[in-house]
């Protein structure tokens, strides 16, 4: 069955042939063009106008075939730009409602603002990861098809981020292409939600720290990083590609997964040694975070883990899940 939209244009091209066939048709009868033109109009549209000139038997047939096709097409026609209009109005409203419950069942998730080829890139690691994800953006063409839940609006209005649910959401990365942008949301992210974790886009140097005075926990240039990249390919092309695999290859067996050490956990106020996580978890401890956010690469087994602390591993997924499942209580 055709769409609406295939019916109206196929409705629209009918009433344009009817008033071709109509105006050649009085032009044939003596008509001027214009005059033609203006009889074949007034009769498709039932306006009611007085006829050009005497008519006869054949200009009274004509103009009754007219009537009945004309008019009827007309109609259709308007019938469908009715229905279009309203479908395509009710589908948006039902469309951006049913989005709003949506984003207003959603707690923990991340807001990203900017839908570029940066925030396409984010996006896509962050739903492989497993993450909810909420897009902003200003254009809404930009946006359309996206396969997450999307708010329309200016990302450095506080009206905006909310109806994202930044009060409610875990993380915040601004990936706007501006930077001076980018800055006014993570000061508007850190207002409205002081425990949120900002994620912020610079394109200039200058801008990272000012990024970071704002409330960014982390800020990025990726082409800084895209240069180290490059860089580490050519002089150390095994590890580079290692990392590079273990990070976002989903083929690869081993991953690297970081585990945060809640208090009351079976991991706190021991060490390495004595919790033994190659033999009980199959991981390897490749860092630990403590206090201070340092890292402690390759810790020694005598090291002591405290609650708060971030351990930094790598092994197969059901192995690191038992090290998520050994660090989730006594």
């Amino acid at each position: 069955m055709t769409s609406p939209l295939a019916r109206l244009r196929l409705a629209a091209l009918g009433v344009g042939l009817v008033i071709v066939v109509g105006t050649i048709g009085y032009v044939a009868f003596g008509l001027s063009l214009l005059d033609a033109l203006y009889q074949t109009v007034t009769t498709v549209t039932t306006v009611g106008f007085r006829e050009l000139g005497e008519f006869g038997a054949g200009e009274q047939v004509f103009t009754m075939f007219l009537i009945v096709v004309g008019v009827g097409l007309v109609l259709y026609t308007f019938t469908l730009v009715v229905q279009v209009v309203v479908e395509g109005q009710l589908r948006e409203i039902v469309g951006r409602r049913r989005m709003d419950r949506k984003i207003a069942d959603m707690a923990g998730h991340v807001v990203l603002c900017g839908w570029g080829r940066v925030g396409r890139a984010v996006a896509g690691d962050l739903a492989q990861a497993g993450k909810q994800v909420v897009v902003v953006d200003s254009d809404a063409s930009r946006v359309e098809g996206v396969p997450y839940p999307t708010v329309v609006g200016d990302a450095t209005l506080d009206a905006t981020l909310r109806a994202a649910g930044i009060d409610r959401a875990g993380t915040l990365v601004a990936a706007l292409a501006d930077d001076a942008a980018n800055l006014f949301v993570t000061l508007s992210g850190r207002t409205l939600n002081p425990a949120l974790f900002i994620v912020a886009r610079a394109r200039q140097e200058d801008s990272i720290g000012k990024l970071a005075r704002a409330g960014a926990d982390r800020v990025v240039n990726p082409q800084e990083l895209g240069a180290a990249r490059m860089a580490s390919f050519v002089v150390r092309p095994h590890v580079a590609e290692f990392i590079d695999v273990v990070m976002h290859e989903r083929s690869m067996e081993f991953r690297m997964q970081e585990v945060v050490v809640p208090a009351g956990s079976s991991l706190a106020d021991r060490t390495l040694r004595e919790l033994d996580l190659r033999q009980q978890a199959g991981v390897l401890v490749l860092a630990v975070r403590g206090e201070g956010g340092v890292f402690r690469s390759n810790p020694d087994p005598d090291t002591t883990i405290h609650a708060g602390d971030v351990v930094i591993a790598v092994g197969t997924e059901p192995d690191l899940g038992r090290l998520v499942t050994l660090a989730g209580g006594r």
